[in-house]
């Protein structure tokens, strides 16, 4: 597994992560489970995904040292003004005394709560209670005002990003601060993508699956990833990516199915907080 340096005192973050959103607690026990069994030490979970206690649970019955996983929650939109306390909450749920990465896990521009919520994040990371603290779904002008209005400049942004949306410029952005690229979404949810025939050619090329091709494109751009699943043989399938290179032709193949396509809500307008 590789892993890449966070900008926050040399914590690194396993490149390759397994993501639970959407999982039910119950059957993310069990897929988390699968997952530390097939090899995954980085998870990531959220108030709002309702399975903290299960990511809890599988962790425990993992029997791994706590110095060898790595768990990320998120800030849900309602609890911006009261970020700490949240903070506590999600780490009860877990079961834990601390988490590797804490994020925001939107901007919500309308509330324009983010600044107050990211202060709270700093306290949290200056206490202990989160080794690391970043964003999710930020865009520039949220980062710029953060990074400007900030005393810790964010380690990560988790966005939405597949190869029809690749955030070529805020990958950029993130680059020229020190920010890593965590993509969501990584395969398209399952919604098309993965027919395409590039795909097909470069997986039979290679002797892997569509999404295999695809994960291992994210490795190479040097993003962190997160793939669900709560198929036992597709989690086990989407890490075995570390035995083969994609070489520039095939990446440049993968670069031209980018047509724009975004699959969740822009960060721009999104202002729920149910």
């Amino acid at each position: 597994m590789n892993s890449l340096l966070l900008n926050t005192d040399g914590v690194q973050i396993p490149q390759l992560g397994f993501g639970v959103w959407q999982v039910p607690d119950d059957e993310a026990e069990r897929a988390v489970t699968t997952a530390f069994q097939a090899g995954y030490r980085h998870i990531d979970t959220a108030r709002l995904y309702y399975n903290e206690e299960g990511v809890g649970r599988a962790f425990r019955k993992s029997g791994l040292p706590r110095e060898k996983a790595f768990i990320t929650t998120k800030l849900w939109n309602a609890d911006h003004g009261r970020a700490e306390e949240a903070f506590e909450e999600s780490l009860a749920r877990l079961g834990l005394d601390y988490v590797d990465l804490y994020l925001i896990h939107w901007p919500v521009p309308d509330q324009d709560k983010y600044i107050q919520a990211w202060k709270s994040l700093e306290k949290i990371y200056r206490n202990g209670r989160a080794r690391a603290i970043g964003v999710s779904n930020f865009n520039v002008e949220h980062l710029t005002r953060l990074i400007d209005e900030a005393e810790i400049t964010p380690s990560i942004n988790q966005i939405e990003l597949h190869p029809n949306f690749p955030q070529t410029a805020l990958r950029a952005f993130h680059e020229a601060n020190g920010i890593l690229t965590e993509a969501w979404s990584p395969l398209g949810q399952g919604k098309g993508l993965l027919n395409d025939p590039a795909l097909a050619t470069l997986a039979g090329k290679h002797g892997k699956s569509p999404a295999q091709i695809v994960l291992r494109w994210h490795i190479q751009l040097g993003n962190v990833v997160i793939p669900k699943s709560v198929t036992p043989a597709r989690i086990k399938e989407n890490i075995q990516v570390f035995d083969f290179t994609l070489d520039p032709e095939d990446m440049a193949a993968i670069g031209a199915l980018n047509n724009g396509t975004r699959l969740g809500p822009d960060p721009a307008n999104f202002n729920w907080m149910g």
